[in-house]
């Protein structure tokens, strides 16, 4: 398995253990990564993954309630809206990763991870927001600004 790949599992597991804990986000990551520590080569990429989606989940919300039919975030099952999160983020800020490397891997995350059909409930909602991505639809949103640091210091054995 890849390191970004390594890094989008984790990512997704980080956003959905943040919205259980409801509590203080550093406090929530700094306890998953004490049980569960990022590989370090995967590292940087999760910790702005998870960063990146905590502070735009509003703007990432909005924009995924858009180009779903007949879904608020909200409603949908857990696993598959921080998949979508993390997609969309990649596809907004992360101009280095093709849209559709970003939407397939997602894809193949929700296969793994999420239900039977979260393969192509993720892929359905992605592929709209990529197509207005491409078609200017969408104004791209600036870039969220990390309020907190959210990378609590690592142990030195992986």
């Amino acid at each position: 398995m890849g390191k970004r790949r390594q890094a989008r599992e984790m990512a997704m597991q980080a956003l959905y253990f943040l919205e259980e804990q409801r509590g203080d986000p550093e406090q929530a990551i700094a306890l998953f990564c004490h049980n569960f520590t990022p590989p370090r080569k995967s590292r940087a990429f999760f910790y702005d993954l998870v960063k990146g989606v905590h502070q735009a989940r509003t703007v990432i919300d909005t924009i995924v309630e858009g180009y779903s039919d007949n879904w608020k975030v909200f409603r949908m099952p857990r696993v598959d809206r921080n998949i979508i999160r993390l997609a969309v983020y990649e596809m907004l800020w992360h101009e280095d990763i093709p849209y559709r490397v970003s939407i397939n891997e997602a894809i193949d995350i929700g296969k793994r991870f999420g239900a039977e059909d979260s393969g192509a409930f993720i892929n359905g909602i992605l592929d709209r927001i990529r197509l207005a991505l491409e078609n200017g639809e969408i104004d791209m949103p600036e870039a969220p600004v990390f309020e907190t640091a959210l990378s609590p210091p690592m142990p030195a054995a992986e």
